[in-house]
């Protein structure tokens, strides 16, 4: 039985409460040994929480879902949703837990979710559980995005079970606890779309939109502009993925939320060498989930979005296909003016600078990226340097000095801001083999490396000395990076 912990902690159950049908009132399975591994102190406390508290044993029973205010209804949540194009009608936390909301300083909600915390109904096979490396990596990971200003669910804590599990060898068990805007994601309107109970959807609709896009419920088609905010939504964060050389590995519909924040850090990674073609997940045979398509994936997952809100846009489904096709359309625009956009700043041209000189020299650079295999992070790091006069560390990853030299006087007729552009263009990302090296040693026991790796990419603008290995790619002797779901 739970028990309730002694300090108050404002847990609400509004979710469970508004929508029911989309949960299952579910309870942690127990840890008889937490451990703490990490603790997001800052973010503890812009939610109210005691960070100290959080670190003892009432803490952690509460960061276990052990011991949760009376008032809350833990759930595991149902969606459905497109895996690798193919829908699956019943997916859902299969070992995770909606504990409740929390209530920031900012008077915003945030949901309060774990992962690892053992079978739920939804766990269609699996033991529920999670290791150590794959929880600590969504911790890196996220609080890296959340540091380069990309909008993503963030850990609070991640805590050592005492578990062993079961994967291809026996690894140490953790949990996650995650916090997020919520957890709706495109996959919950899938699920509620096909009960055909147009309630629900609505219901689940409003939920939303009061939420996270309260400027829809009081446009004269509050469904229509809510549809619009996610489209929106969602093409600014896959832009700032681009930009940032991010590749999040697995993007199903039931991994796409409704509130535009990055989602489920499995076989994620960062790229290196830029090429629109590279994949790490090893479960992406065919490469759906590339680099280079992740605006097009996005795009058809909104897609099935507008198939499931379809009875909310219009009575008439041709009408509704109608208004959604064309709300759709915009997704390519924004999407474009918003990387765009961002890509002038990573150069620090001038926003009065001419497009008809600025988008050729953008897609003449990616070709140069492309064609000489160019460290995306560093490239784009060191263009300030040449920007201030020194082309050299740029001019240096380029094996094509002639074709780089002709780019660079282009640019540099722009009159580049340098200052502006170190203020975009991190210094430090996860580098692959790092976050490799800093999981396996944590997997080991050893969290140094762990911690080291967080302080750095948690600063990636603050160029510091002695950590130059931090801001270089991966040795040639790393080889092909394959990254895995860890389930």
């Amino acid at each position: 039985m739970s028990v309730a912990p002694s300090r108050t902690v404002a847990l609400g159950n509004r979710f469970a409460t508004e929508l029911p049908e989309l949960g299952i009132p579910w309870k942690a399975q127990p840890v008889a040994d937490p451990r703490l591994l990490v603790l997001n102190e800052r973010l503890a406390q812009s939610l109210g929480l005691d960070a100290e508290w959080l670190a003892g044993d009432e803490g952690l029973r509460f960061l276990t879902g052990g011991a949760v205010p009376p008032d809350a209804t833990p759930v595991a949540q149902g969606y459905a949703g497109h895996q690798f194009g193919f829908y699956s009608p019943r997916l859902g936390d299969g070992r995770a837990l909606l504990l409740g909301e929390l209530a920031g300083a900012d008077g915003e909600l945030r949901d309060l979710h774990l992962k690892g915390s053992g079978r739920t109904p939804f766990a269609r096979g699996g033991d529920g559980l999670a290791a150590v490396g794959p929880m600590l990596r969504e911790h890196l990971v996220s609080e890296a995005m959340h540091a380069l200003g990309v909008p993503t669910t963030r850990s609070l804590a991640v805590v050592a079970t005492g578990r062993q599990v079961q994967r291809e060898t026996v690894l140490p068990g953790a949990l996650l606890a995650r916090v997020a805007s919520s957890h709706l994601r495109v996959g919950s309107f899938q699920l509620a779309r096909a009960t055909d109970d147009l309630d629900l959807l609505r219901r689940l609709a409003d939920h939303a939109i009061s939420r996270h896009h309260p400027e829809a419920a009081d446009a004269e088609h509050p469904y229509r502009a809510f549809f619009a905010a996610v489209v929106s939504a969602q093409a600014r964060l896959v832009a700032q993925w681009m930009l940032v050389g991010f590749v999040h590995g697995v993007m199903n519909t039931d991994n796409m939320t409704v509130s535009g924040e990055t989602i489920d850090y499995g076989p994620c990674a960062f790229m290196d060498a830029f090429d629109p073609t590279v994949v790490y997940s090893s479960i992406d045979e065919g490469g759906r989930y590339a680099y280079g398509n992740q605006p097009v994936v996005a795009e058809w997952n909104l897609a099935r979005f507008a198939e499931s809100l379809l009875p909310l846009l219009h009575d008439e489904q041709d009408e509704g296909v109608e208004i959604a096709v064309e709300l759709l359309g915009a997704f390519r625009r924004e999407y474009s003016a918003a990387w765009v956009a961002g890509m002038r700043a990573k150069l620090g041209i001038p926003e009065t600078a001419d497009e008809a000189v600025t988008r050729p020299l953008l897609d003449d650079l990616l070709a140069l990226l492309r064609d000489n295999h160019v460290d995306h992070t560093s490239f784009h790091r060191r263009l300030s340097r040449a920007a201030r006069g020194d082309s050299e560390p740029a001019r240096a990853l380029v094996l094509d000095l002639a074709g780089v030299d002709a780019w660079l006087d282009r640019w540099r007729a722009l009159d580049p801001d340098p200052d502006a552009m170190d203020r975009v263009n991190p210094a430090y990302v996860p580098r692959n083999h790092l976050v490799e090296e800093a999981l396996e040693a944590a997997t080991a026991g050893d969290l140094a490396p762990f911690h080291r790796l967080l302080d750095v990419v948690t600063r990636p603008f603050e160029e510091r000395p002695g950590l130059e290995r931090y801001a270089e790619p991966a040795p040639d002797s790393f080889g092909p990076y394959r990254t895995f779901c860890g389930t």
